[in-house]
């Protein structure tokens, strides 16, 4: 802006690079549009390139990483997840091979009904803590 001064106060008129700024028209040049094209062209392959190399870091890290989880594995005798879910999943189709019926539920160790003689039922426990007559009348 340029400021002109008209007796004791300044006047300002815009230039036209004002109109630029403040976003008006501008100048059209195929040459500079072009230009900046081609700019942007580069700027979106520079990108891509460098998420390509991101990318390859990341698998290379992760590929490294497997190969510690295999040590470990190894080490202790560990199976990875899908290993084990595929292992149980054949022992449940094994199991049911003649069945005619759906594949049951898997159960696990200690729930269910069990026929464990040295175990002591509940009533049994209860019973233990009665007074004689009660106890005898609940054997009968």
């Amino acid at each position: 802006m340029d400021m002109i001064w008209k007796g004791h106060t300044p006047v300002y008129r815009a230039t036209k690079d004002m109109g630029k700024m403040l976003g008006g028209e501008e100048e059209k040049d195929p040459e500079v549009a072009k230009k900046k094209k081609e700019e942007e062209e580069e700027r979106q392959e520079a990108l891509r390139q460098q998420e390509e190399e991101r990318k390859d870091k990341h698998r290379k890290m992760e590929a490294e990483r497997e190969v510690v989880r295999q040590s470990i594995r190894d080490k202790y005798g560990l199976k990875k997840k899908e290993e084990k879910e595929a292992e149980e999943k054949a022992a449940m189709e094994q199991a049911c091979e003649g069945s005619l019926t759906r594949a049951k539920k898997a159960i696990p160790a200690g729930c269910g009904d069990e026929d464990d003689e040295d175990e002591e039922s509940i009533l049994d426990t209860v019973l233990k803590f009665l007074p004689g007559r009660l106890q005898d009348m609940f054997k009968k």
